[in-house]
């Protein structure tokens, strides 16, 4: 059984509008024992219409304030901790560097939502080439933010892209991009970083979990042991989703143990 939830986002990231108190008191009637915020910091995001400037950079102070106050007040219900989901890019890593440093953070997700300045969101990451090409600039941009920048916990939703794709997972599959994959996992073990087990795909649509399930599967294999588990809610209905499920996938790909985090420690919690 999973009780941490260590990927929300709440009216302090830039595509949220959902009070923080909202998400506590959900996870709380959900049964959860701990919650991470990890609110948006995306650093030169490219400016549009849909997201004028400023849109994911986040008032860390204000952020903080509101989760010292709901901290102490929820302190006999459930465990709250201080995170960040950091969109990394690779030109970037001076000032992530900066602000990591800045904070005393508990958690801290590396995530990659902007490749060679578009985010795979929008359809224009996609135009003029096929969904292979986009889907394999996606990973190789996420081995390349790896290689630059190291002062993070676990990487965020590694197949981002795929939630997004026009075809989204119905011609994706591990074994399709495993050079990618591969060359992905063993630099984040390597370094002794994380992934995630993001159930947001679910909610856009996907057979399966973020990154897919093979994909899980290799990084045990490799070895890997680090992994939490989020739903990426940026509502209060979403904490927790298809969190069930997650545990099925994670113990069939032979994990006994999910983790969570605390001043940047990892501590394993048996599934």
């Amino acid at each position: 059984m999973i009780t941490a939830d260590y990927h929300l986002h709440t009216s302090f990231s830039g595509d949220s509008t959902e009070p923080m108190e909202n998400m506590i008191q959900a996870a709380i009637q959900k049964g959860l024992t701990h919650i991470c915020f990890t609110e948006h910091m995306d650093m030169d995001y490219p400016v549009s219409e849909a997201t004028p400037e400023g849109t994911f950079l986040l008032n860390t102070d204000s952020y903080l304030y509101d989760l010292a106050r709901f901290k102490e007040k929820y302190a006999k219900d459930i465990k709250i901790l201080f995170g960040v989901e950091l969109g990394l890019q690779p030109h970037l890593q001076k000032e992530l560097a900066l602000y990591a440093r800045a904070y005393e953070f508990d958690f801290i997700i590396g995530s990659t939502h902007v490749t060679n300045g578009k985010d795979p969101y929008f359809p224009a990451f996609y135009e003029g080439r096929d969904e292979e090409e986009a889907y394999r600039e996606y990973f190789q941009s996420i081995i390349d933010n790896v290689k630059k920048f190291k002062n993070f916990d676990v990487c965020g939703h590694l197949d981002y892209v795929v939630r997004y794709g026009p075809n989204m997972d119905k011609n994706y599959s591990y074994a399709k991009y495993k050079d990618l994959f591969d060359k992905m996992l063993e630099l984040l073990l390597e370094n002794e970083k994380g992934i995630e087990l993001n159930t947001g795909s679910l909610r856009k649509g996907t057979k399966d979990v973020s990154p897919c399930t093979d994909v899980l599967k290799r990084y045990k294999e490799l070895g890997g042991e680090i992994i939490t588990v989020g739903s990426d809610a940026h509502c209060a209905d979403d904490v927790a989703a298809d969190f069930g499920r997650a545990a099925e996938i994670l113990t069939g790909c032979g994990f006994k143990y999910y983790c969570v985090y605390e001043n940047r420690l990892p501590e394993y919690k048996k599934l």
